[in-house]
This record gives C-alpha cells, sequence and structure tokens, in this order.
C-alpha cells in the first residue's frame, strides 16, 4: 500500500513538473551553449558559491593561476545532458500514459504544471506593478 501511494505521488510530481523542467532544460541548454561568450575574471568571487555560479553561468571553474580557457568541451557535456534529460522527460510522460489507467488525471497534472507556472509569473508582475 504504501509504495503504491509512493508511485502515485511519482507520477503526478513528475508530470506536473515536467513542463516546468523542459522550460529549464531547453533555456539553460540554450544558454549555455548558444549565447555569447561572457568571458569574465577568472578570480571574481572567491567563495564556494561564486566559484559553483561561474561553473553556471560560464562554464569554467574559476582559477586565479588560468591565463586563458575555454567552455566548449563543458558546454558539449551540458548539451549532451540536456538532450538525455528531455528524453527521460518524454520517456516518463510517455511511460505514465502506459502505465495509468487513469489518462486523463495524467493530463491534468500536465496541464496544471502548465497553467500554475503562468499564472504565477502572472500575479509576479501584478504584484510587482502594485509596489
Amino acid at each position: 500500500m504504501f509504495m503504491k501511494l509512493i508511485r502515485k505521488l511519482h507520477l503526478y510530481l513528475g508530470c506536473f513538473f515536467a513542463p516546468l523542467l523542459l522550460l529549464f532544460i531547453s533555456t539553460g541548454w540554450y544558454q549555455t551553449t548558444m549565447s555569447v561568450k561572457r568571458n569574465k575574471n577568472l578570480g571574481e568571487g572567491g567563495g564556494w558559491r561564486e566559484k559553483l555560479t561561474s561553473i553556471h553561468v560560464n562554464q569554467v571553474f574559476p582559477s586565479e593561476s588560468a591565463e586563458s580557457y575555454s567552455p566548449q568541451l563543458f558546454q558539449y557535456l551540458v548539451a549532451i545532458m540536456s538532450a538525455a534529460l528531455i528524453l527521460t522527460l518524454l520517456l516518463g510522460i510517455f511511460l505514465a500514459f502506459k502505465t495509468s489507467k487513469r489518462k486523463w488525471s495524467i493530463w491534468i497534472a500536465l496541464i496544471l504544471g502548465v497553467i500554475v507556472p503562468v499564472i504565477l509569473l502572472w500575479l509576479g508582475q501584478s504584484a510587482e506593478s502594485q509596489f
């Protein structure tokens, strides 16, 4: 009984967040591989948080000893990872439809996964304009 509940929770959470994950994965993929070279000083931000942020934003691990760098190898890895994650998401949605008896509940989770973020973004804009 407990495992059945866990499977249902996994199914609906996965379907609910799949559209948002697709958005973030595809835009992150684009940002990493297609954006203009934004090289900054590799020593910027000495803390570990800043260094991890640099991996995400600049595709390099900042180091004061580095003279030059190329993020191209890391960009290839991000492109492969993004494609694999998108494929995994699509396979998960496919499996959700194939294994679920109530296909309408899968559709509801997917539709809510699109509508809820749009409403929250819209409400965020409305709240911002009031201040």
